[in-house]
């Protein structure tokens, strides 16, 4: 669990630093970094989603997932218990919710967060989230300087998310192919494009619903 605990203190050390920053910095400047930041999501996302060769996969997860998605209304629990931390913690940001929601979305999907708990979990080896930790830990400083306190909290769904996957990463890892791996990431990166273009206010497409899809893409790739 080392690796996912360095990632989760790496999170709200990096938030605590946006946050420093976040007062001394004016209204333009705090959007400018969080566009130039989407930029990056969009980039990295795009690196992600281009790894596919079987676009099929891609389609019939996310309309599979989207539903799924819908159904299980994702997005709508993510906000709910965003705003029950905000009232917990008292806090009167606007942006709590959003910061919240989103830096979960950038900091949970896609294969490092995966494939490093499970290395971490089999081989006690906790390099790739290592790695992780340090591109959270910068994203957490941007984002945090933009949207608030929420990025902080971001932090307990990936120690739950990243932490659950290690514990059982021998059960975990013995499903995994390569191929499922790719498409995987494929999907995520999908997800963390549309998160870039809401995050530039382009759309409003309801990411967290989208979710199911990485379960879908892997449960496709079978096939």
């Amino acid at each position: 669990m080392s690796g996912t605990l360095v990632n989760f203190l790496a999170i709200i050390a990096g938030g605590l630093v946006g946050i420093f920053f976040k007062n001394r910095l004016s209204a333009k400047i705090q959007l400018t970094i969080i566009q130039g930041l989407s930029l990056v999501v969009i980039l990295i996302g795009l690196q992600m989603a281009l790894q596919t060769d079987n676009l099929l996969i891609l389609l019939f997860s996310l309309v599979g997932g989207g539903i799924s998605g819908e159904l299980l209304k994702i997005e709508n629990r993510l906000a709910k218990l965003g705003e029950k931390i905000k009232k917990d913690f008292q806090q009167d940001n606007s942006l709590f919710v959003q910061g919240f929601v989103q830096a979960t979305l950038v900091f949970c999907v896609g294969a490092m967060a995966v494939m490093g708990a499970i290395q971490d979990g089999i081989n006690n080896d906790p390099t790739i989230l290592y790695n992780k930790a340090v591109l959270d830990g910068i994203a957490a400083v941007a984002f945090s300087a933009s949207l608030g306190m929420g990025v902080i909290f971001s932090a307990i769904p990936v120690l739950v998310y990243q932490g659950g996957i290690t514990i059982l990463a021998s059960w975990v890892e013995q499903f995994l192919t390569q191929a499922m791996i790719t498409q995987m990431t494929a999907t995520g990166g999908l997800l963390i494009i549309a998160l870039g273009l809401n995050m530039l206010k382009i759309t409003t497409i309801r990411v967290g619903n989208l979710l199911p899809a990485l379960l879908l893409a892997i449960l496709l790739s079978i096939f």
